[in-house]
């Protein structure tokens, strides 16, 4: 069941507008659940810019290594070291302990730019 509070793009990562106006990524359970177990995390440091569309990390499973895309510009602002040391914890609780980042946007978030749970439904099925 996909979160409905949730925006989500086709590269298949999540994102969650905290109450600072800080962004919380991570992968939805799709694309965890197609990596099978994940094996080891790569994350950005604290204070790294991004930009969107653009790698910043890696999630490694017994199948594949792949990449996690910005889904906006930014700063890294908070990582969620546990998953490094617990990679596991992905496939265990992606939308809760299994978060990746924390982006501070260089722009205000506009949801129409990412997909609701309908329209990810939609990539996911297709």
């Amino acid at each position: 069941m996909l979160p409905a509070d949730l925006l989500y793009t086709a590269q298949h990562e999540w994102l969650a507008v905290q109450p600072d106006g800080t962004v919380r990524v991570g992968i939805t359970d799709f694309a965890q659940d197609s990596l099978g177990d994940i094996v080891f995390v790569a994350l950005p440091g604290v204070g790294d810019d991004v930009a969107a569309g653009q790698a910043m990390g890696e999630v490694e499973s017994t199948k594949s290594v792949s990449e996690v895309y910005a889904p906006l510009a930014g700063r890294i602002s908070r990582r969620n070291d546990a998953v490094e040391t617990a990679p596991e914890t992905i496939n265990d609780d992606p939308y809760g302990e299994g978060w990746l980042v924390e982006i501070e946007p260089v722009a205000e978030v506009a949801a129409a730019e990412f997909l609701d749970v309908a329209g990810y439904e939609a990539v996911i099925k297709s």
